[in-house]
């Protein structure tokens, strides 16, 4: 009597070339992007600005995106095609950053800064939704997530851009800024060459997308609680400055701050496409909620620990988190909507997580100076938790309803 072989697990389907193609895209606008973010502190001091204009400038940022991104999300869902919209937003970003180059005031890099966030506003629901409307629903776990490597890449690549110009060519800060626009356009490019708009939104778009009266349909009541707890955790979501600036404050040699931040952001681009297909095999909320709890426990080691070595060991930790959520969270978030809502569910998804980056920054950084940095962690990752424990309640399907079947890769 002879067993049968066991039965091999079938391999995941290849991205379509929407996916592919935006990837890069990602890859070079963050390549762009991270050869002048890092910089701009040291560059608003040559202008007389400190931590008011660098507050000011990351707060009007990301009121205005957060606005234009519920907006951008609607329209996507209006129109027959959101390529247009996409190569828009990536192009207002590419023209609009290198102008920092000729700002001579803080509140000129305050006005450069909002430019470049209306870019990322129009941009990114449609090109989530997209990414969402062109694979398989059993496979959006594995594109998000090869999304997501692709723009980490992106910034450990112009990180190594910006390093190199300033310490082996000798540029000045304004024209490394300037520079910037090559990936910036080259970006573009990609945008307007490669990306093919998947069949199945232009189909969806009518007669759905636009309900008796012109009124838009409010989210189903998965969506909601779903949006409840990303708002919870995005509050215990201080940027990743303050895991650098922790690392500083535990001694870490100013000579290797870079090297900290470029091997948390390759961490992040490792992760992302395992994490993606992880989810898609395993279950997008299980994972989640996996990953947010190793969210809080990475935060509440890192306000405890007492050397810079052990810290930096911490955010391998911190970057497991990311490799197992950000390719999950976008995509569960496509089971908790219709398709002719994907846009402006979107939308409302990267507009939440912008409104409340402001004040998790502000009660984060207020914690950290007025507490101390153990309280400041701790109590961002009990947060956390309350958050994963709000997102144990969604209750969201495989398949939203009006979804196309699985398996239909597009």
């Amino acid at each position: 009597m002879t067993t049968a072989a066991p039965r091999a697990r079938p391999a995941s389907p290849p991205l379509p070339r929407a996916v592919i193609a935006l990837g890069w895209v990602s890859l070079l606008t963050d390549a762009a992007s991270d050869m002048i973010y890092p910089l701009i502190p040291a560059f608003l001091l040559t202008l007389g600005g400190g931590a008011v204009a660098i507050g000011w400038l990351e707060g009007i940022a990301e009121a205005v995106g957060a606005v234009l991104k519920l907006t951008s999300g609607v329209l996507s869902d209006r129109v027959s095609r959101r390529k247009p919209l996409i190569a828009l937003g990536y192009g207002v970003s590419a023209l609009t950053r290198p102008l920092l180059a000729l700002a001579t005031s803080p509140l000129h890099a305050v006005l450069v800064r909002a430019l470049d966030r209306v870019g990322k506003g129009l941009r990114g629901p449609p090109r989530d939704a997209m990414i969402a409307g062109a694979v398989a629903p059993e496979s959006r776990g594995h594109a998000f997530g090869f999304h997501r490597m692709m723009d980490n890449a992106g910034a450990v690549v112009g990180s190594l851009l910006a390093f190199a110009l300033l310490h082996f060519f000798a540029l000045p800060l304004r024209t490394v800024f300037t520079a910037a626009l090559v990936p910036g356009l080259a970006a573009v490019l990609v945008v307007l060459l490669f990306v093919r708009e998947p069949p199945q939104h232009r189909a969806a778009v009518a007669p759905r997308a636009h309900p008796a009266g012109g009124r838009r349909l409010p989210f189903p009541p998965v969506a909601v609680r779903y949006f409840v707890a990303l708002a919870i955790f995005s509050l215990a979501g201080s940027g990743d400055m303050f895991l650098i600036y922790r690392l500083v404050d535990l001694g870490m040699p100013a000579s290797l701050v870079p090297i900290a931040w470029m091997t948390l952001q390759l961490g992040k681009a490792l992760l992302n496409v395992p994490g993606g297909k992880a989810a898609d095999r395993l279950g997008r909320k299980p994972l989640l909620v996996v990953a947010w709890i190793l969210y809080a426990v990475s935060y509440a080691a890192l306000g405890l620990v007492h050397g810079w070595v052990i810290g930096w060991a911490v955010l391998g930790l911190y970057a497991l988190h990311y490799g197992l959520a950000e390719g999950g969270q976008r995509a569960l978030l496509a089971e908790c909507v219709p398709p002719e809502a994907l846009g402006r569910a979107y939308g409302t998804l990267l507009a939440l997580e912008g409104a409340v980056v402001l004040p998790a920054n502000v009660l984060f950084g207020l914690a950290y100076a007025k507490l101390g940095p153990a309280a400041a962690f701790s109590a961002a990752g009990a947060l956390a938790l309350v958050g994963a424990g709000v997102l144990t309640t969604v209750r969201a399907g495989s398949r939203p309803a009006g979804s196309r079947p699985a398996g239909r890769a597009a």
